[in-house]
């Protein structure tokens, strides 16, 4: 009998970016250990935690006995993660989708609770 496909799926929601660095990375860290476990992870992104996904930033994050944050979030996108990023929070900031890393997809309010209505977990940090 083949195994069957696992079908969880987890929505972890970051909104601390720069700031501070443990609270910005422990959604990567979750979401990696998600995937390592076979169940489906998006990472949103809202408020400030959308300068996460800017080119700029995401090399420059490292908090205290975590990998960085550019670490995480490559492994993440390697395993399959998904990451959303707010798209009123990214042009309140004048952050347009050029500056943001190719794995991150610009998203509305209606498609990030689509996703939460649909997992089966969701984490806020």
């Amino acid at each position: 009998m083949p195994e069957e496909e696992k079908t969880e799926k987890i929505v972890i929601f970051a909104t601390h970016g720069v700031e501070d660095p443990e609270r910005a990375s422990l959604p990567f860290v979750m979401g990696n250990a998600a995937l390592a476990l076979d169940i489906n992870a998006t990472v949103v992104l809202q408020g400030v935690g959308v300068v996460l996904a800017t080119k700029s930033c995401y090399g420059h994050v490292f908090a205290a006995g975590l990998p960085p944050l550019k670490e995480l979030v490559d492994t993440f996108v390697e395993l399959g993660g998904r990451i959303l990023v707010c798209g009123p929070c990214i042009k309140e900031r004048k952050i347009t989708p050029d500056l943001l890393v190719d794995m991150a997809e610009v998203s509305a309010a209606g498609k990030v609770v689509m996703a939460a209505i649909e997992a089966d977990a969701v984490l806020n940090y």
